[in-house]
């Protein structure tokens, strides 16, 4: 009977690790995916930047300071995102939950300066049905954007959820998969402030 029993949680616990690296696939998954997308996007903005069609170009609309405030803040989300993983890795459920939040704050205030950003831009007449370019420029960025509030509403959740159930094997995954996530958007962010506005007020 004992043995019956010892052999079914052991199948168990079996199952419940595959189910794990099951979801860890998908995740990977996902990202070849969404490389797949960005890589799309990205494309199709360098044949389009020079399609102006007599409107504004990138030299005229971009303000490299605040792109640039925005490059400092995700990249410092990226460094406290990994301060998270380490509270995680010392098992200090608090100090997780609290770079978690300096995470999601400096995720919103990126948001917060794109959206800004773009309010400007379509204020001055550059607007996404302007011209290609811009067409292209507002489907990148705004793509990316919406990479990041998504993020941050995700993040919210698992927060939540190590505040209930603390530092579990699942909680463990899902903040592993959020921290690679985060890391894949700064990547990204990287490739698109070089390619998009470096390139562009050069």
């Amino acid at each position: 009977m004992a043995q019956t029993a010892a052999h079914a949680q052991h199948e168990h616990h079996e199952h419940h690790v595959d189910q794990e690296g099951l979801k860890v696939l998908g995740f990977w998954i996902f990202l070849v995916t969404d490389c797949l997308l960005f890589g799309t996007l990205f494309a199709t903005y360098v044949v389009l930047r020079t399609h102006t069609d007599g409107g504004p170009i990138g030299k005229e609309i971009f303000e490299m300071p605040g792109v640039i405030a925005e490059t400092f803040i995700l990249l410092t989300s990226s460094f406290t995102s990994g301060l998270a993983m380490l509270e995680m890795h010392k098992g200090n459920r608090k100090g997780l939950i609290v770079w978690l939040i300096v995470t999601a704050i400096l995720g919103l205030a990126f948001v917060g300066l794109e959206i800004n950003e773009f309010a400007k831009l379509a204020a001055d007449g550059a607007t996404i049905y302007r011209s290609a370019f811009l067409s292209s420029f507002f489907t990148l960025v705004g793509t990316h954007g919406l990479h990041v509030s998504v993020g941050i509403v995700w993040m919210i959740g698992i927060m939540i959820q190590l505040s209930r159930h603390g530092i579990t094997p699942v909680t463990t995954r899902k903040v592993t998969i959020i921290g690679l996530y985060w890391h894949f958007l700064d990547v990204v962010w990287i490739f698109l402030f070089t390619v998009v506005y470096l390139m562009g007020v050069m």
